[in-house]
């Protein structure tokens, strides 16, 4: 037995380091982690709160709709007609709200379309699916399609 206690000093400062250690993540996480954090699941409470305070950055389709009737038209019978203008043009509710004052930059063709169509064994067969390379070349995707309506040409 005496064997096992000659290194009782080595275990015991081991212990107070594991347990300096264990006091001090305690201390830190305590800091760190916000009151709420996992009340209700692996969530903090107040984060709806936070976000619903938020400024609106959408304007939404009604905003879009009532100021470019013609993109309206334009859109019509074409499979981008039930897309939101946003999902491309992003958020734009500082521009619904000073139509004058802040004009949007248009989206790079070659880039957003691509977004959503470019090849991907995840999207059903049905969804048009291009490969950039074969299919645009080094043109943009508006060169040949109509954004609002891409069936046309």
């Amino acid at each position: 037995m005496r064997s096992f206690l000659k290194d009782e000093k080595h275990l015991v400062r081991m212990a107070a380091i594991f347990l300096v250690g264990l006091l001090l993540f305690l201390i830190v996480r305590a800091f760190f982690i916000p009151k709420g954090f996992y009340e209700y699941g692996h969530f903090r409470t107040g984060a709806l709160a936070d976000n619903a305070a938020r400024p609106m950055g959408f304007a939404g389709r009604e905003a879009c709709e009532s100021c470019h009737p013609d993109i309206v038209d334009e859109r019509k019978g074409s499979r981008h007609a039930a897309i939101a203008c946003e999902a491309c043009h992003g958020a734009l509710a500082k521009h619904a709200d000073d139509p004058v004052g802040l004009k949007p930059t248009r989206p790079d063709a070659k880039k957003i379309c691509l977004v959503c169509h470019r090849q991907d064994v995840a999207k059903p067969k049905t969804f048009k699916q291009v490969n950039p390379q074969e299919h645009m070349g080094s043109e943009p995707c508006n060169a040949c399609h109509k954004p609002h309506h891409p069936e046309m040409a």
